[in-house]
Order: structure tokens, then C-alpha cells, then sequence
């Protein structure tokens, strides 16, 4: 068994690889093992997570989920605990292999059973979900138990969401669909409000395979602390098998650099954006000076901004290691350009020879948005890799959307397939922002990554990023490599951050480890 954490690079498959790979298994094992064996891995984590506990609610679907649970029920009965199920299901209907689980279950004498959940759950010293795991679908509304079971399942989905013991969902939190993170209808948390408790598990243990909807949308609120067993499976099975849907990003190599290096050896990043008064009635200079500032604490040798604006400064007091320049002082051939943060309108002007002679690209904020809407630049953007110009989007879903001709909410009902579709439409490499941000690139697997939190929901940090990426590309990265690189050390750096302390995005771009 092991604990997920972000040290380490996973693959991760969704429910059809994952059916398909329990089934390669079943037919290579003797009857039953493989519940057997997630009874037993679901008890042991239960006992490692409440050791003291002495009376444990188990909620049981009618189905394989449930069945793991019933498993797990009689190992936790026969090591002294106190369990109460609750059971969602008939005999009669029972697949085979539950089936042999609940017939032990019912054989143990110790065992409670309760056609509801307990009255008062405070005096449950630890919950265990075993509902519907992989079951659910977020694109339907009707699950294998919602059809037959809505109001119970819906009632003791509330009480466990709403438990003050800790809750240990088996497989995947119920409601979740496993592909997607996103819930399945009528399934979902009463809330999602920012200061709702996300209501769902503590800690969630995957079986046999780790889910991609454990760790994007709503998978990371709702999953709490990803546990995984692979039943015996080994990773040369599962990845000779399934090829994975996904891999979720572990730590990039740290760099390291030679004494005998100057600040050629790193590249140059142009910050082309930041629209002034003299245009809007407004300023939003700012946001390019953070994206110059992420990529000079990013590794860039020398980092250029470019202002879109009629009052051009002289010197940035504040940062003064960022060099102004007009637009048609740079010579784009040679840098490596990140163009969009705070440009406005303003954007538009400069975007067609941004697109035709920038080395390398970042495309961020107000340039998705006018490209979204403009077909030549469309046309311009796809042209670059013909030209082998490497080139990242950094789209959030409402830009993502624009760009699909779409909804936001159609993107985050399903965040990796959005980001491939992007990467095919523009054949560039994407990083599609968000609770867990997916990166993916045409000639690859996507990539989810595992860092960041809520704390970076404040204006700028994106900027921040996007200046990040381009200090990769600057160093002679590949544009995933690049991307990779900097959403990982961009989360890391706010998982690290202060608790007493507010994140802001300026703060961010200085405190960055990376490179």
C-alpha cells in the first residue's frame, strides 16, 4: 500500500482500462481473490488511519464497491472492532464475488447490521464508503444504485459527507466520477461554496489501478488523501496491459548550473503585454510585470518587458533587473515571448507577428481571448508547428472555452479531454489551469499535476506561471518539459507557503524554487 504524495511520477488509468485490467487479472487468480484481497487492503488502511477505534460505520453499495467493503467488515470484525453496516443491496442481485463476501459477513457473529446509517454518527470512530465506486458517470444521471436505491443512497451519501469522524472511501468517493472528478448528477455535495466543508473523505484508497478523477476538478477536494494498492498487480501488468490515460507529474529534475555559464547560457524572455492608462482609462501594467518577474525567479538570463502602452517608462523602479523595451526594438526571432498578460485589446496589434516570428511562445489571458475570436490568427497560431516554433497555451477553462467554441462548464465536466482537444486543434502544448492543472501535448500521454491549492485563487498568479513557462522555454526546454516544470514548482511553492501569511502573486514570483 502506498501513500500518494508529490515525489513521484504515477501512471494513472481510467474506469475502461481499469475494468479491463481486473478482469486480466480475475481470470488469472483463483475465485474471489481479488475482493479478497481490497477487503483486506480497505481493513488494514481503516486500522492504520483510526487505531484506537472501536466502532466503525460501514456504508455498503449492492454492488462490487460494496462487496469490498463487506470483505473489509469481516477482517475489521475479527481484529475486535465494532462494525455496524449498512447494506444497499439484495442477495438475489448480488454479483458473484460479492456475493461470497456478504455470505462471510453475515456468517460473523460480531457484525451489526442496520438497514439505516446510525442515528448519531459521533459515536462512529471511523466511516468507510463503500457505496459506488468506479459506478458513476457524471455525464448521466442514473448510476447502477441510483435508479433503484435514490433516496437512501442519497441520505447516507449526506451523512457521511457531513460525518465529524474520519471517512475512508474505498476506491473512489461516491458520487465521483473516477475519469472525470467531476460528481455525477443529483449525486453532488449540498455546496461548493469557498467556505463549505467539501463534505466528502478524508482519505480514499484506489484499487488496483490510480483514478484520473481522483486528482483534477472536484477529485482533490473530494478524495482528501489518496491512498493506492495494487492488488498484485505489478507495474509491468498494468502498463503492458492499459497504456495509461494519463500520468500524474512528479518533480521535475532540479537544475543545476556550471560556473563557467553567463547569462547568455539561459536565454532571453520578451514579456509582451501589461496595456496602460493611455489606452483603457485603466492600468493593468501589472500583470506583465509579474510574468517578468516569475521568469526572472524562474532562470532567465535577461528578461525584457514590453508595455502596450503610449507612455513608455523609462525603468521599472521596483524591479529594476527588468529591461523596458518598445515592441519594434525586439527582436522576437530570438526570444522567447509570453504574450497576453494584461494586453487588452491592445494585444491584438502585435499578435500576428508575435505568432509568425517569436522563437518560442507563451500565449496567456487577453491574447487566448482575441485569438479565440479571430480566424487568421487561429490559422497563424496552428502554423507554428510546421515551423517547428515550440509554443504553450495557459488557457483557465472560461479562455479554454472560448477557444473550443464552447461552455466552461462543458471544459470541466471533463478537463483532460478539453486539453486534448486543444492540443489537436493548435497543435501546441496546453496547460489547462485549475484544480488540478492538466498539461498535455500532441505527441503525448496528458499529465495532471499533483501541487497547488485554493491559496492560489487570487488575481495574478497566473501571470506568474505563465512567465515561469516562458524562462523554460528560454533555457532550451521542450515546451511539456517547460510546462511540467513550472506548474509543479508554482503549486509547490503555494503548498509551501505560510498559514498565517496571505499569498499574494508579486510574493509568489519571488518565492519560487526552481531551476
Amino acid at each position: 500500500m502506498q501513500r500518494i504524495t508529490p515525489d513521484q511520477t504515477y501512471p494513472l488509468f481510467n474506469t475502461e482500462a481499469t475494468r479491463r485490467l481486473e478482469q486480466a487479472m480475475a481470470a488469472q487468480l483463483a475465485p474471489h481473490t481479488l475482493m479478497q484481497r481490497a477487503g483486506l487492503a480497505v481493513a488494514q488502511l481503516a486500522q492504520a488511519i483510526a487505531p484506537h477505534a472501536r466502532t466503525i460505520w460501514i456504508a455498503c453499495g449492492p454492488g462490487n464497491n460494496g462487496g469490498d467493503g463487506l470483505e473489509a467488515a469481516h477482517h475489521l470484525a475479527r481484529a475486535g472492532r465494532k462494525v455496524v453496516i449498512s447494506w444497499l443491496g439484495t442477495a438475489e442481485t448480488l454479483p458473484p464475488d460479492a456475493r461470497r463476501s456478504w455470505e462471510k459477513a453475515r456468517h460473523c457473529t460480531s457484525i451489526v447490521w442496520a438497514d439505516t446509517p446510525p442515528t448519531d454518527l459521533t459515536e462512529q470512530d471511523l466511516c468507510i464508503d463503500a457505496l459506488l465506486g468506479i459506478g458513476v458517470r457524471s455525464s448521466t444521471r442514473q448510476t447502477p444504485s441510483s435508479s433503484t436505491h435514490g433516496s437512501a443512497l442519497a441520505q447516507w451519501l449526506a451523512q457521511l459527507r457531513s460525518s465529524a469522524a474520519p471517512v475512508l472511501a474505498v476506491d473512489v468517493p461516491s458520487g465521483l466520477d473516477a475519469d472525470t472528478g467531476q460528481y455525477a448528477p443529483g449525486l453532488e455535495p449540498a455546496t461548493h461554496s469557498a467556505t463549505a466543508k467539501p463534505g466528502t473523505a478524508q482519505h480514499t484508497l484506489s484499487l488496483l489501478t490510480l483514478k484520473p478523477g481522483l486528482f483534477t476538478a472536484h477529485g482533490r477536494d473530494a478524495a482528501g488523501q489518496v491512498w493506492w494498492h495494487d492488488l498484485g498487480a505489478t507495474a509491468e501488468t498494468r502498463l503492458n496491459h492499459e497504456p495509461p490515460t494519463a500520468w500524474l507529474a512528479g518533480p521535475p529534475p532540479r537544475g543545476h548550473r556550471s560556473h563557467a555559464s553567463h547569462k547568455g547560457s539561459y536565454g532571453d524572455v520578451a514579456v509582451v503585454g501589461g496595456e496602460g492608462l493611455a489606452l483603457r482609462g485603466m492600468g493593468m501594467t501589472g500583470a506583465a510585470l509579474l510574468a517578468g518577474s516569475a521568469a526572472l525567479h524562474g532562470g532567465a538570463g535577461r528578461v525584457l518587458v514590453s508595455l502596450l502602452d503610449q507612455d513608455h517608462a523609462t525603468e521599472i523602479h521596483t524591479q529594476p533587473e527588468l529591461m523596458l523595451r518598445r515592441f519594434e526594438a525586439l527582436e522576437l526571432e530570438s526570444l522567447s515571448v509570453v504574450c497576453g498578460c494584461g494586453g487588452g485589446q491592445a494585444v491584438r496589434t502585435v499578435l500576428p507577428a508575435v505568432l509568425q516570428r517569436a522563437q518560442a511562445l507563451v500565449l496567456d489571458a487577453d491574447a487566448l481571448n482575441i485569438i479565440s475570436t479571430d480566424g487568421a490568427l487561429q490559422q497563424a497560431l496552428t502554423a507554428r508547428s510546421a515551423r517547428q516554433r515550440p509554443t504553450v497555451l495557459t488557457p483557465h477553462p472560461l479562455e479554454a472555452a472560448r477557444l473550443l467554441h464552447t461552455t466552461s462548464t462543458q471544459v470541466q465536466a471533463h478537463r483532460l479531454m478539453a486539453a486534448r482537444e486543444l492540443t489537436k486543434k493548435f497543435q501546441c502544448t496546453v496547460v489547462l489551469k485549475g484544480s488540478g492543472t492538466v498539461i498535455a501535448n500532441p505527441d503525448d500521454t496528458p499529465h495532471i499535476n499533483p501541487t497547488g491549492n485554493g491559496s492560489l485563487a487570487t488575481a495574478g498568479t497566473g501571470d506568474v506561471l505563465a512567465g515561469l513557462i516562458g524562462a523554460g522555454l528560454a533555457a532550451g526546454m521542450t515546451p511539456l518539459q517547460a510546462a511540467i516544470r513550472a506548474v509543479f514548482a508554482h503549486g509547490e511553492a503555494a503548498d509551501a507557503w505560510p498559514l498565517n501569511e496571505p499569498l499574494t502573486a508579486g510574493a509568489l514570483a519571488r518565492r519560487i524554487k526552481i531551476g
